[in-house]
């Protein structure tokens, strides 16, 4: 946690955006895996960590912003409780690590919650994206649980992305630790993979690392030969020479802040001529995009200069034919470059997109595209400085969307299918870091992880 005094100051400020409000922020609760008592790892949910910074199921936050009143709702350890788990501070020692004075048993939330609709005060909350959130919110509002999605409150979501989504300096020194320790992920991986290494080996050597540190990961690791497979979970094949391997990992730091970083391992510690040439092409992708980012700049407009260097690059290779602006805008260019450049980043790897995905990456005049591909990007409005974001381009190839779009004859005149069917059995490449904004430019976060084709290949020869 970070000390109490941010989280007050984080709740003032939504409190000022809010006033005359009554706003209640539930945690999450424990998921059993099997029966009740064991669990999943626990991950609180991210809004109620921003403002309360508590790591701990069960708990509620109450901010009546009228009054300047702010509760801690939970349950106060039980003699039964500290047998299984050991000693547990009280509620209000730990009301009082998050700046709260004011604590209350989690059986007094819906006596607090009854008594203000009583008085014609509505209950503001966030849009719930866990089962267990939407029927404890229908309890606790005496409504029915199908009500409880519609009636998140729009303001309270608004005000919550607008505070979120600017990261302060703490934030920023969080994601760079954690990065620190995804580096030597990374390197770690490009070094264990050799021909005739199954796959799941070099993703447990990898979540070995982060659980050495007392970390979970982000997210589960796409790590695989079949790049092209963009969320490729499956770890069961056996690495062979000329494989390029895909490795998208992160890590969630101490203070449950995600890294998101992908790299491409070349099999065999060389990559080929076409590897390269493609490589080079999505490394030139990745370095325009971030050389381009600034306050003001539309996401989108950094997805299309992506996608144009990377038209321009395989047009010289001959698979495109045509003018590069009018490929990328027509949607031609997403046959291999079938995502969007990347997404916000901080207490969620895809931060806040529980609060919706379009109302934390479009508005502000920019509406999402209907074109496959393009459509895929998920933040798209202008950049602010201290926004933290992915950059992630890629090539792929895909057979079946190759299959599909030859046999229908889309874009035919601008996509040369003879020498994409070449490439079926390529794989797919992606290049992937955490950027922040800054009030000039951008700067990518943590320590330098090799990322050229020649870095790459100096870390996989120091085995």
């Amino acid at each position: 946690m970070f000390q109490p005094e941010i989280y007050r100051q984080r709740r003032a400020t939504l409190s000022a955006s809010l006033p005359d409000s009554l706003i209640l922020l539930l945690g999450n609760v424990d998921s059993p895996m099997n029966y009740s008592d064991n669990i999943f790892p626990f991950i609180q949910d991210s809004s109620f960590r921003y403002y309360f910074g508590l790591n701990e199921p069960g708990l509620a936050g109450l901010i009546d912003t009228a009054n300047d009143v702010v509760t801690l709702f939970g349950n106060e350890p039980e003699v039964a409780d500290i047998v299984w788990t050991g000693p547990q501070p009280s509620l209000s020692e730990r009301a009082a690590t998050a700046g709260v004075n004011q604590s209350q048993a989690y059986s007094k939330l819906g006596e607090a919650l009854a008594t203000a609709q009583a008085a014609g005060i509505t209950v503001q909350y966030l849009a719930p994206y866990r089962g267990e959130t939407i029927l404890e919110l229908a309890k606790l509002l005496s409504t029915d649980s199908s009500k409880v999605k519609a009636g998140f409150s729009s303001a309270l979501t608004h005000a919550v992305i607008a505070q979120r989504e600017i990261k302060s300096a703490e934030e920023i020194a969080e994601m760079e630790k954690v990065l620190a320790i995804t580096r030597d992920v990374h390197h770690a991986a490009m070094r264990a993979s050799h021909a005739t290494v199954l796959e799941h080996q070099v993703v447990g050597l990898m979540e070995g690392i982060v659980r050495s540190h007392d970390l979970q990961l982000a997210y589960p690791s796409i790590f695989s030969r079949n790049g092209e497979v963009l969320h490729n979970h499956h770890h069961h094949q056996v690495l062979q020479t000329g494989d390029l391997v895909l490795n998208d990992t992160g890590a969630t730091s101490s203070g449950g802040y995600a890294s998101d970083i992908t790299r491409t391992i070349p099999v065999g510690g060389k990559f080929s001529l076409r590897q390269r040439e493609l490589y080079d092409a999505v490394l030139a992708m990745q370095t325009e995009a971030i050389a381009a980012l600034k306050p003001g700049l539309p996401y989108l407009t950094a997805h299309k200069l992506a996608a144009r260097v990377m038209v321009r690059a395989m047009s010289k290779l001959g698979f495109f034919t045509g003018d590069a602006d009018a490929i990328v805008e027509s949607g031609a260019y997403a046959i291999a470059f079938p995502h969007g450049l990347g997404h916000q980043i901080g207490l969620d790897v895809h931060d806040m997109e529980s609060l919706g995905e379009n109302l934390v990456g479009y508005g502000e005049g920019v509406e999402r595209s209907n074109l496959f591909g393009m459509g895929y990007l998920r933040l798209g409005k202008p950049l602010k400085a201290g926004m933290v974001i992915t950059v992630e381009p890629g090539i792929y190839f895909i057979p079946a969307l190759i299959d599909s779009w030859q046999a229908e004859g889309r874009h035919s005149d601008l996509i040369n299918y003879a020498k994409f069917n070449e490439y079926k059995d390529f794989g797919g490449i992606r290049i992937e870091d955490n950027v922040l904004i800054t009030e000039t430019g951008s700067r990518i976060l943590g320590p330098h992880i090799a990322r050229t084709a020649e870095e790459v290949e100096a870390v996989m020869a120091a085995v």
